[in-house]
């Protein structure tokens, strides 16, 4: 069996008298794809954020990798220090930087050397197909180039931790099947370990290992999938 990449353990966040998250604990092996599924609302986004470091937790603890990155009402870890690609719902891509120059800074926030920083642009581009769009600004690209490069810039730092806050949900049926497909691909080929939130059932059919439903705050149920028994 994996190591663990991520271990929640009875976590929960308040923001004002909503009760976001409510004992949440959940364990992801390492080079899994994990589909967390639940209507809006239900805290799914809250428990990437409390993840990725960008809230803290008001009780409970995070670790990744067998270090302990929070606690109650703590960060012992920044993000930037975390090892973790995040891609946004809405991207979030900078508008005033080319496709490159979003990659580089990414690169130049977790100091990678000067020196390697084209090539890993370059493989970073080639592995979601657009290396051809570096020179382009964001306003520049159709939704589908978007987000490939939202998920390029998520990967050029190497996270051991990939996380995906419904990145698709913008996108026409017909594109949001391809770029389903493609992500998987990548994924799969990577060994990146990936927790992927959705309300989409059809996203959790093609990327999870396991699919994890939550309702009102809280997990309900973990259901292996197919897919990891196929990778075994």
């Amino acid at each position: 069996m994996s190591a663990a990449a991520l271990v929640v353990t009875n976590v929960a966040k308040r923001f004002g008298s909503h009760q976001a998250l409510e004992d949440v604990s959940l364990e992801v092996a390492a080079a899994d794809a994990v589909v967390i599924l639940g209507p809006s609302g239900c805290g799914k986004t809250t428990l990437l954020r409390l993840i990725a470091g960008l809230e803290v937790p008001d009780s409970g603890e995070i670790s990744l990798n067998g270090t302990q990155v929070a606690g109650k009402a703590r960060s012992m870890v920044p993000p930037h220090q975390r090892g973790i690609g995040f891609v946004f719902q809405d991207l979030a891509l900078w508008p005033h930087l080319t496709v490159r120059k979003n990659l580089e800074f990414v690169l130049g926030s977790v100091k990678t050397p000067r020196g390697e920083r084209a090539a890993r642009v370059h493989q970073a581009l080639s592995l979601v197909q657009i290396e051809n769009l570096s020179a382009r600004y964001p306003h520049e690209l159709s939704g589908g180039e978007q987000q490939r490069v939202a998920l390029a810039r998520a990967m050029v730092g190497q996270p051991r931790l990939l996380l995906l806050d419904e990145p698709l949900s913008s996108l026409d049926l017909e594109l949001r099947a391809i770029l389903r497909t493609e992500l998987a691909r990548i994924q799969n080929d990577l060994g990146v370990t990936m927790v992927y939130v959705t309300h989409d059932r059809d996203d959790a059919a093609a990327l999870a290992d396991s699919v994890v439903e939550m309702r009102g705050g809280r997990i309900v149920s973990v259901t292996a999938m197919k897919r990891k028994a196929e990778r075994a």
